[in-house]
């Protein structure tokens, strides 16, 4: 892949989504019982009582992630036309982007051998996702240079991940969805990213 005609901020997008799903594949193999999105959380794989010998790379592969993300969250000031309502909405869906990346770093910190601590970060990183999403859509589905499903498509992932969050029946399998469209969304961003430096080029 040419790198070369990618901002940095699309490169550290792609990047921290393949720190994730490597080292998050990595620490699954290891685990040594049945693990289900239906019984189990993503954080069980890095727990080290139910992982012995996986949940290092679990928690290894998240903190990677936050750290990796961090620019292209900072990234998306390239989309802000200068326009106050945008400008703001923006802004907010960077700080929630910025929230969620280190609540993430603080989740491999502290992974489910540590409860309290581990549940705060993560339930942050709940909500930093929901603002991110929500946030992010809304300040660029009326961006000219923006392709509007996707937009729609963070609206719908925002919707999911509160769900996910307040019905109690769907809270293992609404986590694996809530992250796997998140992760989705983070393409759809860096596509469009592309899309607006090989026009501008």
């Amino acid at each position: 892949m040419d790198t070369s005609r990618w901002p940095i901020s699309s490169v550290a997008g792609i990047m921290a989504i393949i720190f994730y799903l490597v080292f998050t594949l990595t620490s699954f193999l290891h685990y040594p019982t049945v693990y289900s999105p239906f019984t189990n959380w993503l954080s069980d794989l890095g727990n080290s009582q139910l992982n012995p010998s996986g949940a290092i790379f679990y928690n290894v592969g998240v903190i990677l992630t936050g750290i990796t993300i961090l620019p292209f969250y900072i990234g998306l000031y390239k989309w802000n036309t200068g326009e106050k309502r945008m400008k703001i909405l923006l802004t907010i869906a960077q700080l929630a982007g910025i929230s969620s990346a280190l609540s993430l770093i603080m989740v491999g910190v502290f992974p489910e051998d540590y409860p309290e601590a581990h549940w705060f970060w993560s339930t942050i990183l709940f909500v930093s996702f929901a603002f991110f999403l929500t946030f992010s859509a809304g300040s660029l589905v009326k961006h000219p240079a923006f392709i509007k499903p996707i937009a729609y498509y963070g609206f719908t992932a925002a919707v999911i991940n509160f769900m996910s969050e307040v019905i109690y029946n769907l809270v293992f399998v609404g986590e694996w969805i809530s992250v796997s469209m998140f992760i989705i969304y983070v393409v759809l961003l860096v596509y469009n990213f592309k899309v607006i430096k090989d026009r501008d080029s």
